[in-house]
């Protein structure tokens, strides 16, 4: 009976809910979870579905979609607006329990990460691009080959100069080599006698040269022509090659290339960062690691903010002048966040900012090695 007489009231009494959170399509149960409901309930109380009996309409996916992203758009806009011009007050606000307002920092930190690697991947595709079809076009073809028929010894030897020159018979075991422009070219026979790193060493030499003196860019026909099997290893040898007189040339594409990717390398350490803020406020009981944590995920990301204002003021207007300012005006942020969460005096913060910038590069450049080599052999 009132049951009834709330659908009826439901009906007649206009309401500020329209679409599916009507009071008109209201349950007595979740039907996610079967939680007893009132008609009062607009969500359930024991897993927050709406309640809501009305049938699914495009109508309602796509408002409800829309709304979704403007609820969240509302937080992403306050979070930005204090993250930039409030160091440490929204890390210090959100430990305190005021999160309403702000998004999650994890997620927030993920979007711009994920904003800042899809520009930066795009203009260096698009800088590589270019610059890589200006060097083709000036390159043009030389004279010095490589003769197939020079290496079906194992003893052989190629001698190369600006005129072919007849096969020389020496031994490897006396250690005797003939030399062009201090580059030693041995078979693949010869190689294999020897330890790995000299193998690679002689074979980043000789396929270096002959990148140097020759157009031909395709591994495969540049092998044939060199007398190497064309197995995995030299086929990407030769392309490492590539990349690399590539990256030599054009250092702007080789930054680009290699920031593009820190996203990924700074989400994976950064428990490491704070770690290291946990270290040098061992002292301060209070505050735990997963609140050290939040503060490093805000200021990190204010970093990449920064970062990707300075990618589209260096691809308009090619200079890379920005990211140094950038860098700068990170530092002096980052004092000042630490000063305002930590609740510290001046000096302490310095000490304690010097100390964490130290602790760090140490941990980071390791890191960035690491990381650089990884990614050029992935390249």
């Amino acid at each position: 009976m009132l049951n009834r007489l709330s659908v009826l009231l439901a009906a007649i009494i206009p309401s500020n809910e329209k679409g599916r959170k009507s009071l008109l399509y209201r349950g007595e149960k979740c039907l996610n979870c079967n939680h007893p409901l009132d008609k009062s309930d607009k969500y359930c109380p024991n897993c927050s579905q709406l309640n809501s009996t009305k049938k699914l309409y495009f109508k309602d996916l796509f408002q409800e979609f829309f709304s979704g992203i403007f609820a969240y758009d509302s937080r992403l806009v306050n979070t930005l607006r204090v993250l930039l011009f409030k160091p440490g007050k929204i890390s210090k606000e959100y430990v305190e329990g005021k999160r309403m307002r702000y998004a999650n920092p994890f997620r927030f930190y993920l979007s711009v990460s994920i904003i800042f690697f899809l520009l930066s991947g795009i203009l260096t595709k698009i800088s590589e691009y270019t610059q890589k079809n200006e060097i083709k076009e000036k390159r043009s073809p030389k004279v010095k080959t490589f003769e197939k028929d020079s290496f079906e010894t194992a003893d052989s030897i190629l001698k190369v100069n600006q005129m072919q020159l007849p096969i020389i018979h020496t031994s490897l075991s006396e250690k005797e080599a003939l030399k062009k422009d201090s580059v030693l070219y041995y078979t693949e026979t010869q190689l294999d006698t020897m330890y790995w790193g000299q193998i690679f060493y002689n074979k980043w030499r000789i396929y270096n040269d002959y990148f140097s003196n020759n157009i031909e860019t395709d591994p495969q026909s540049a092998l044939a022509q060199i007398g190497h099997q064309n197995n995995t290893y030299n086929r990407w040898l030769f392309k490492k090659i590539i990349d690399f007189n590539f990256f030599k040339d054009n250092p702007e594409v080789a930054y680009s290339y290699f920031i593009s990717k820190l996203p990924f390398v700074i989400f994976l350490f950064m428990p490491v960062f704070a770690l290291c803020i946990k270290f040098i406020y061992i002292r301060n009981n209070r505050i735990t690691y997963m609140e050290h944590l939040i503060f490093a995920f805000h200021v990190q990301s204010l970093l990449f903010a920064l970062l990707i204002i300075t990618l589209i003021f260096d691809y308009f207007f090619n200079s890379n002048l920005s990211t140094f300012f950038a860098l700068l005006l990170f530092a002096v942020y980052l004092y000042k966040a630490m000063r305002i969460f930590y609740q510290q005096s001046r000096f302490k913060t310095i000490v304690k900012f010097m100390t964490l910038n130290t602790l760090f590069s140490i941990l980071a450049t390791f890191a960035a090695i690491l990381y650089a080599f990884l990614s050029f052999s992935l390249y």
